[in-house]
């Protein structure tokens, strides 16, 4: 079975009525020049511009304290530590978010299709959703560093 099939089994098809993020109003909102002024150049990238920070290049990557991972456009809490996992990667990876706190959408960027993974709060763009992880979900929440802020326990 491919990976879009797979994809389709674990969440269901998302063909034409999966949610267009740039069209969404959130909770959280703010302009253009607003969200530049409070991010860095990096974090406005990947957080608003659906980038991918370069692997290896995050120091979350490599932290292992119990605490929470929240999104670094407007601090909402995401992850926490406990569920976070080494995926050799180079991106931090999470089993699981909290309960509410990412929302999925399809991206038919660079030639094939993945599933988003964007804060349900400000629709800033986090990373992907893979289904190779390990159980108890299966899942591989691959998220750019930049995105996220860390707060020890």
């Amino acid at each position: 079975m491919g990976l879009l099939q797979q994809l389709t089994a674990l969440f269901g098809s998302k063909g034409d009525d999966t949610m267009n993020v740039a069209t969404k109003t959130f909770p959280v909102t703010k302009t253009d020049e607003e969200w530049r002024r409070i991010l860095t150049a990096e974090q406005y990238q990947v957080l608003r511009g659906h980038g991918t920070e370069r692997p290896g290049s995050c120091a979350l990557n490599h932290e292992k304290r119990a605490g929470t991972f929240s999104c670094a456009g407007c601090g909402q809490k995401l992850f926490v530590a406990a569920k976070k996992f080494e995926s050799g990667t180079g991106w931090p990876s999470f089993d699981q978010p909290l309960p509410g706190a990412v929302e999925e959408t399809v991206d038919r960027s660079w030639g094939m299709v993945r599933t988003e993974v964007h804060c349900s709060s400000c629709g800033g763009h986090l990373g992907h959703v893979f289904p190779d992880g390990p159980p108890p979900t299966g899942l591989r929440y691959c998220i750019n560093g930049v995105a996220l802020t860390f707060e020890p326990a």
